[in-house]
């Protein structure tokens, strides 16, 4: 009953400040598990004029998707990802669940400034407002994927191809011996944070730039090609 939800969980129903209402951001959320944890997130940073973009473990039980999908169907700004990926740690499954996203936020009739992935185990610490004064205060028109060069105790990841493995509900990502070909158009890898705060012109950048595309390409048997995407193409020179 999505007024019991709405009433009993107190979720916020009009923006609070007209600073707010006009800024909107898009949320990536990837989860797998613990239903109430996903609920209290999604509580803690629902605004109506945000867009939320759920991608759930093709993995996880049938009825923690459905009970997902219950939650979903009551708001017209959340929905779930058109295409779902078995989500193995460290593997390129867990890169390309934030892409699936990406691409359905991009034609989304919310016309929102900034996305921000989280997973189910995430909470935040600071009001929607906080996060969009922080925003506009330093980033304005800027990318938050820190990072530095690839450090040479991190170069196991990209020197040979790594392949994902899922049996009976187990998975992990393994090393072979196949030695990885240089990064495409001469880039220099960066390493840095899987989670990020981008803006839509870099994510519509990263959709569509051959660069983009090779490096997703040459990433998809690299070790938690997440820790190095985002953060090599935002210093990709323009």
């Amino acid at each position: 009953n999505c007024s019991t939800v709405l009433k009993t969980l107190h979720f916020i129903t009009r923006p609070l400040s007209d600073e707010e209402g006009n800024f909107s951001l898009a949320y990536i959320i990837t989860i797998h598990k613990e239903l109430e944890m996903f609920v209290k997130l999604l509580r803690a940073i629902y605004m109506p004029q945000n867009i939320y973009c759920i991608h759930v473990d093709e993995k996880s039980p049938q009825d923690y998707k459905a009970a997902v999908q219950n939650i979903v169907n009551c708001f017209e700004n959340i929905f779930l990802s058109s295409k779902r990926e078995s989500v193995v740690y460290g593997g390129f499954s867990r890169l390309q669940a934030d892409i699936n996203c990406m691409r359905d936020l991009v034609h989304s009739k919310i016309q929102w400034n900034y996305v921000i992935n989280l997973c189910g185990q995430d909470y935040p610490i600071k009001t929607n407002k906080d996060i969009i004064k922080y925003i506009k205060s330093k980033w304005n028109g800027k990318n938050m994927t820190p990072g530095v060069v690839q450090p040479l105790h991190m170069k196991y990841r990209t020197q040979v191809s790594y392949r994902e493995y899922v049996h009976s509900g187990k998975s992990h990502v393994y090393p072979t011996k196949n030695i990885k070909s240089k990064p495409p158009h001469n880039l220099t890898i960066y390493f840095g944070s899987a989670y990020y705060i981008l803006t839509k012109e870099f994510v519509e950048f990263t959709l569509t730039d051959a660069r983009a595309k090779d490096l997703l390409e040459w990433s998809r048997d690299t070790y938690s090609p997440d820790e190095h995407y985002w953060v090599t193409l935002n210093r990709v020179h323009g």
